[in-house]
C-alpha cells in the first residue's frame, strides 16, 4: 500500500491543479460565421488545450451569417469573433465601435464555380448567383469575383440569391437551383472534378479583402486587454500547431471531421491552402477593408464616411511581436 502512496498523491496534486487551472480560466464566447479550413486553429486551439494554457475558458459559437455575428457582438452576447471583418463597416457608422485586431489572411478565398454550360463571365448573365446572405462576407466576395469578370448586377442582370453556407450552396450548385456560387477551395475542388467550372480561382490572384479577422468591440478591448491578449496567444499557437508538417495528419483529420468530407484529397488541398496563405505575423490590414468599404456603401452609402484605418488595433500584434513571441512559438513548432 505504502508503494502507492506517492502515485495516489500525483494524482490528486495532477486533478488538483486541474481543477484550480480550470476555475482560473477567463469564459469567453468566440464567434464564428462560416465553416471551411481557415477555421483550423480556431478548432485546434480548442481541442488540443491551448486556450487553458492561457487562461482562456473558450465557447465556441457558430452564426450562420456575419451580419448576425455582427448583432451578436453588439449585443454583448459574444465579445470576440474569429472572422467578421467584413461586417464591422456597417457597425461602425457614426462611431467605431469594434475592431480588427489581427488579420490571418487578408484576400480573396474563395473560388467561383459554376455550373457546367456555363465557360465564361459572359455566360453569367441573366443568371442566380449564390451567396451566404446578403452583405455577409461570402456575399462580397461574390461581388468582387463579378467585378473581376467585368460584369455588373443591374446591366448584366444578374440575380443574388441568398442559399446558406458553403455545404448548402454546394448542394444547390449541384441541384440546379444557382448557376454559380462563391465556395471555398475545398469544395470547389469536388465540384471541379464532377464537370463544374472554375470561373475564379483565388490562388491566381491577390484581390485584398478580409479573409480571416479576430474582431472585438471597443468595450471588452478597455476592460479586458490581458484575456485579449492570452486569446490572441492561443490562436497564434493554433496557427503554428496547424500549419507544422509534423501535425499535417491530425488538422487533416480535424478538417475532414468539420466539414464532413470523407475525401483526404479535398482536406489536404484545404489544408494547403491555410499553410501557403495564413500570415504567420497577423497585423490587422486596412486594404481588404477598403475594398469591403467600397462595396457596403452600394447598400448603405454612409459606410463612405467611416475611416478604415479608424477600424484597426495594432496594439496586441506589436506587443507580441516585440516581446519575441512570434520568434520562440516558430522556433518551437520548427515551421517558419
Amino acid at each position: 500500500m505504502k508503494r502507492c502512496e506517492p502515485f495516489l498523491i500525483f494524482l490528486l496534486l495532477f486533478f488538483l491543479h486541474s481543477a484550480l487551472a480550470a476555475l482560473a480560466a477567463t469564459p469567453i464566447a468566440i464567434g464564428y460565421s462560416t465553416i471551411n479550413p481557415r477555421i483550423a486553429p480556431l478548432w485546434i486551439a480548442q481541442e488540443k488545450g491551448i486556450f487553458q494554457k492561457y487562461g482562456i475558458d473558450a465557447t465556441l459559437v457558430f452564426v450562420r451569417s456575419t451580419p448576425l455575428l455582427i448583432a451578436a457582438m453588439k449585443s454583448g452576447s459574444i465579445p470576440v469573433a474569429y472572422g467578421a471583418g467584413s461586417g464591422i463597416l456597417n457597425a461602425s457608422v457614426g462611431e467605431s465601435d469594434m475592431k480588427i485586431l489581427a488579420t490571418f489572411m487578408g484576400k480573396m478565398t474563395n473560388n467561383l464555380v459554376a455550373r457546367p454550360g456555363i465557360k465564361t463571365g459572359r455566360d453569367l448573365r441573366g443568371k442566380i448567383v449564390g451567396v451566404q446572405s446578403i452583405g455577409g462576407t461570402n456575399w462580397m466576395g461574390a461581388l468582387l469575383w463579378l467585378e473581376q469578370l467585368g460584369l455588373d448586377l443591374r446591366r448584366d442582370k444578374i440575380t443574388i440569391q441568398p442559399i446558406g453556407d458553403q455545404i448548402v450552396r454546394s448542394q444547390a450548385l449541384e441541384a440546379g437551383k444557382i448557376d454559380a456560387a462563391a465556395i471555398d477551395t475545398v469544395f470547389s475542388k469536388r465540384l471541379e472534378q464532377r464537370g463544374f467550372v472554375l470561373l475564379g480561382d483565388a490562388h491566381k490572384t491577390s484581390i485584398p479583402f478580409v479573409g480571416v479577422d479576430v474582431v472585438s468591440t471597443r468595450a471588452f478591448i478597455t476592460e479586458q486587454p490581458a484575456t485579449l491578449e492570452n486569446l490572441l496567444k492561443a490562436l497564434l499557437e493554433g496557427l503554428a500547431y496547424v500549419v507544422s508538417p509534423k501535425n499535417q495528419p491530425v488538422v487533416l483529420e480535424l478538417i475532414m471531421k468539420r466539414l464532413k468530407i470523407t475525401d483526404p484529397s479535398f482536406a489536404e488541398e484545404g489544408y494547403q491552402d491555410l499553410a501557403k496563405n495564413m500570415a504567420r505575423k497577423p497585423y490587422p490590414g486596412v486594404d481588404g477593408l477598403r475594398n469591403v468599404q467600397r462595396l457596403t456603401k452600394l447598400q448603405n452609402p454612409r459606410v463612405a464616411e467611416v475611416n478604415v484605418e479608424d477600424l484597426v488595433d495594432n496594439r496586441f500584434m506589436r506587443k507580441l511581436d516585440e516581446s519575441g513571441f512570434f520568434d520562440r512559438l516558430y522556433g518551437i513548432s520548427g515551421n517558419r
